[in-house]
C-alpha cells in the first residue's frame, strides 16, 4: 500500500507554493478555516488569496470545526476538494455534503478505544476517516494501536503529533494517509527543510 500524505495548517503563500511545486507534493493540503484558537488559522481574506495558488497535484482541504452557515457560504466557491469536519453529527455532515457537493473527511478525536468506534456513526456520510487526538490547536498524541484491528472499506487518515523522525513505515499498518502539521514546524512556523525531509521520506515509502 502506498502511504499518502497531508500537510495541514498551511497559512503562508511561500510555504504553499513550495509544497504544491515540490517534486513529491502531498496528496492533501489543509487550511484551518474557522478555528481562531489555532495559531494556524487563516482568516477569510487571506484564505481567498491562498486559494489563488494552483493546487496542481494536491487536493485542498478546508478544516472546519462545527461550521455555521455563514462560513460555509463564504467558502463555497473556493476550490476546496474536501471539507474536514470536527464536532459535527452525522445529520449535519450529510446536509453539508449534499448542499455543497464536497467530499468529506470526518474527524474522530481519540482518547481511548471507545472513541475509535465512533466511526460507525458516519458510515453513510464520510469519504475518508481521520483519527486525531483531542488536542485540536495543540499537538497531542493518542495510542495508535487502538486502530490496529480496524478493517474499514474507506481510506483512513491518521494525525496527532506525528513527527518527521517517527517510523512512518509503521503507520502503513493502520492508515492510508499521514496528516502532519506541528511536526513540520520550527518555533511555530512551517520549516521548509522539515517539509522537504518529510515529503522525500513519504516518497521513499
Amino acid at each position: 500500500m502506498i502511504l499518502k500524505s497531508k500537510i495541514c495548517g498551511v497559512s503562508d503563500s511561500k510555504v504553499l507554493n513550495f509544497i504544491v511545486n515540490h517534486d513529491y507534493p502531498p496528496q492533501f493540503v489543509g487550511f484551518i478555516v474557522n478555528y481562531p484558537k489555532s495559531k494556524r488559522y487563516v482568516d477569510i481574506k487571506k484564505l481567498k488569496d491562498l486559494m489563488k495558488i494552483q493546487k496542481k497535484k494536491s487536493f485542498y482541504v478546508a478544516v472546519l470545526v462545527n461550521p455555521n452557515q455563514n462560513i460555509l457560504e463564504e467558502i463555497k466557491d473556493l476550490p476546496f476538494d474536501y471539507y474536514q469536519l470536527y464536532d459535527c453529527d452525522p445529520e449535519k455532515i450529510k446536509s453539508i455534503k449534499e448542499k455543497y457537493k464536497k467530499k468529506i473527511i470526518t474527524a474522530i478525536t481519540v482518547k481511548d478505544v471507545e472513541d475509535v468506534n465512533k466511526y460507525k456513526n458516519f458510515l453513510d456520510t464520510t469519504d475518508i476517516y481521520l483519527f486525531d487526538s483531542k488536542g485540536y490547536e495543540n499537538s497531542m498524541s493518542f495510542n495508535h494501536t487502538f486502530m490496529e484491528k480496524l478493517n474499514l472499506d474507506k481510506e483512513v487518515m491518521i494525525a496527532g503529533n506525528i513527527k518527521i523522525d517517527d517510523n512512518l513505515e509503521n503507520l502503513k499498518k493502520i492508515a492510508h494517509i499521514v496528516d502532519i502539521s506541528g511536526g513540520l514546524e520550527t518555533d511555530g512556523l512551517k520549516d521548509f527543510s522539515k517539509i522537504n525531509i518529510f515529503l522525500k521520506k513519504m516518497k521513499d515509502l
